[in-house]
């Protein structure tokens, strides 16, 4: 039998190796801006064309590189950042595993150009398919350009699975504006199909903020800032009235690095907890500070998800800063002692704290554990004080004639009695009986067998889903204009995102165009739709729209059909009247699927008088 292993050729490890840093035009992006932020630039400027499938550019004025080091940085694994094992765990710096160039120049039509200061000339190089094809001496300005042209040229099949240029740019939006947060001392510039996108003055946090979310968020902004000996958190929080239904303007660095952490953004969410409504998200662009020797960054090949040594003393952390940043500005509520006047007879307020009271309290575990440095999440307990927790834990005794004791089992629960079927034939609704709303949720239906327990929101986003799947395949939704027209103004990146939906939209009943600079124009909605809450409807559908899971393949239609009939149903707690009712329930069971929502979830229950009379013992 001959031998069954061999060593791959470089060039097909090097695309086996693109699929895990190179997955889309966006992380080009990022790793090319992040190797131009390392170069010591003070000013960046990137060019895309065709959503970063035809060119991607990044052109610096950094430290440049000489002849061998421009040859060398598209070897794999060719780093100046780290050459032992022990860097790994000091690393300050973007990039540090040299994987980014080899893999772009492995899927990609690469041209490097680039000098040093002391250098009279530069270097030109073009690779192809990881292959050098030309490299000469050029004359050009001190610092860096590469440009990668024809992504995924050499593998079509990666290149079939891109999305279009409008979820494309938009994910390059996103890369794009994390490193230009992470950096606001630097000089910026995007632009994309020759029109410019963004242009950034260097400055402070505050004005990049500005710069990138809207004037708008100027007086909105609530500075933290907290330096403890383990960590230091700075940055800004939005005020409540800011939260939005999308939850795009949420930016969390650490050592600089954006990372994506749902355990810390819960930690921020908690400080915000009784504020904002529980389906709005916060603004806040944070910046953590830490040991490098308390963070893993090697953990993923995009360096986004990384690992802290003691992760919980950084929720805590973070939740602190966030409460204490939101009650120095009277945000939150603070403690008021003068709402009770027994609080100033305590002795703990009277009386005096003596000299023997303050050594008392200095001799204690709790004083010392917060007075030493790096201490403030180890508190050692004593555990005599802990003797007799089981005992809080067991209940009172009762005597033996006690009426608890004395009393009949239960009946057995009656939910297994309330299996629901659903109706198989439509419903033929007496349009003179009297509907009954109960919790201002569900709509009692009387019913030949018995009666319908119906959900008005799930009912009504059946009825929208049918509704609007079939206009976007026929003629369209009838629009009624606004008398005056509203502004929408979008994040960079959904508005990038919303350009695409426009068409359908306006299928839909919408009436919307685009009106420069993230702006659109609302002239009209849906005849059906409340007016007043249009700009919440579209920022929660869009939220709705972009958090879809990728286990469901819809198309672009059928997942903006959905979102906008989860959006425009009228929600729980809504109170309707006879007539509202009468016709939620003969358009439900018009419907091609009355029994069930989009989701699979039931739309009613059937309860029938044998069901009833068994719950009763009849």
């Amino acid at each position: 039998m001959p031998d069954t292993i061999n060593l791959l050729p470089d060039s097909l490890a090097n695309q086996i190796a693109a699929g895990e840093v190179i997955q889309r035009p966006a992380s080009a992006v990022k790793e090319l801006l992040e190797n131009a932020v390392d170069a010591g630039a003070a000013e960046i400027r990137l060019v895309v064309h065709d959503a970063g499938k035809a060119l991607i550019q990044v052109t610096d004025n950094g430290s440049g590189m000489s002849e061998i080091d421009a040859r060398m940085c598209f070897e794999r694994h060719a780093t100046s950042k780290i050459s032992q094992v022990d860097d790994l765990f000091h690393i300050r710096t973007m990039g540090f595993r040299g994987e980014a160039l080899a893999s772009i120049a492995a899927v990609a039509q690469v041209e490097l150009r680039t000098k040093r200061e002391q250098d009279e000339s530069g270097t030109y190089i073009e690779i192809e398919n990881s292959q050098v094809i030309k490299q000469e001496p050029v004359a050009t300005t001190t610092g860096t350009c590469i440009a990668m042209k024809n992504l995924f040229f050499s593998v079509p099949a990666r290149r079939n699975f891109l999305k279009s240029n409008a979820a494309e740019m938009r994910h390059i939006i996103d890369e794009f504006l994390r490193v230009a947060l992470a950096f606001p001392q630097l000089f910026f510039s995007f632009t994309s199909n020759n029109q410019q996108v963004f242009h950034l003055e260097r400055g402070t946090l505050k004005q990049r903020v500005v710069q990138i979310l809207g004037n708008q968020y100027t007086s909105k902004l609530v500075t933290v800032h907290e330096n403890t000996d383990y960590l230091n958190i700075h940055g800004f929080v939005g005020k409540p009235d800011t939260a939005k239904k999308t939850r795009g303007d949420q930016y969390l660095f650490v050592n600089n690095r954006f990372i994506k952490s749902a355990y810390l953004n819960h930690a921020v969410m908690s400080a915000y907890q009784q504020l904002i409504p529980s389906d709005s998200f916060p603004l806040y662009v944070l910046f953590i500070d830490l040991d490098p020797q308390q963070v893993d960054v090697n953990v993923h090949p995009t360096k986004q998800e990384i690992k802290f040594e003691d992760e919980k003393i950084v929720y805590a952390f973070v939740q602190a800063a966030v409460k204490h940043a939101l009650a120095q500005h009277s945000i939150t509520p603070t403690l008021d002692f003068d709402l009770d006047a027994g609080i100033q007879q305590l002795e703990a307020v009277s009386k005096p704290f003596t000299e023997q009271d303050k050594a008392a309290a200095a001799s204690s575990p709790l004083y010392s554990s917060f007075s030493k440095a790096n201490q403030a999440h180890f508190i050692e307990t004593d555990k005599s004080e802990l003797r007799h927790w089981k005992e809080f834990y067991e209940p009172a005794s009762q005597p033996t004639n006690s009426p608890t004791q004395q009393r009949e089992q239960p009946a057995p629960a009656f939910n297994s009695l309330l299996s629901a079927t659903y109706q198989s034939q439509p419903l033929q609704l007496d349009e003179t009986a009297d509907l009954v709303q109960l919790l201002n949720t569900y709509i009692l239906v009387p019913s030949p067998a018995g009666y319908l327990l119906l959900h008005q929101q799930a009912a009504h986003e059946r009825i929208l889903y049918e509704r609007y799947a079939s206009a976007v395949q026929s003629q369209g939704m009838a629009v009624q204009n606004s008398l005056f027209p509203l502004t929408l103004r979008l994040s960079a990146q959904d508005a990038a995102l919303f350009n695409e939906l426009i068409t359908d939209l306006n299928l839909l009943g919408y009436s919307i165009e685009p009106f420069g600079n993230n702006d659109f124009v609302i002239q009209g909605t849906p005849a059906d739709l409340d007016q007043g809450n249009e700009k919440q409807v579209i920022e929660s559908m869009l939220e709705q729209y972009k958090h879809f899971s990728p286990d469901l393949k819809f198309s672009k239609r059928e997942k903006l059909v959905r979102s906008l009939a989860g959006q425009h149903a009228l929600k729980a707690g809504k109170r309707l009247t006879q007539r509202e009712m009468h016709l939620l329930v003969q358009e439900l069971f018009q419907c091609d699927t009355p029994n069930a929502t989009i989701t699979g979830n039931p739309t009613y229950l059937e309860f029938k008088k044998d069901q009833l009379d068994k719950m009763f013992g009849r």
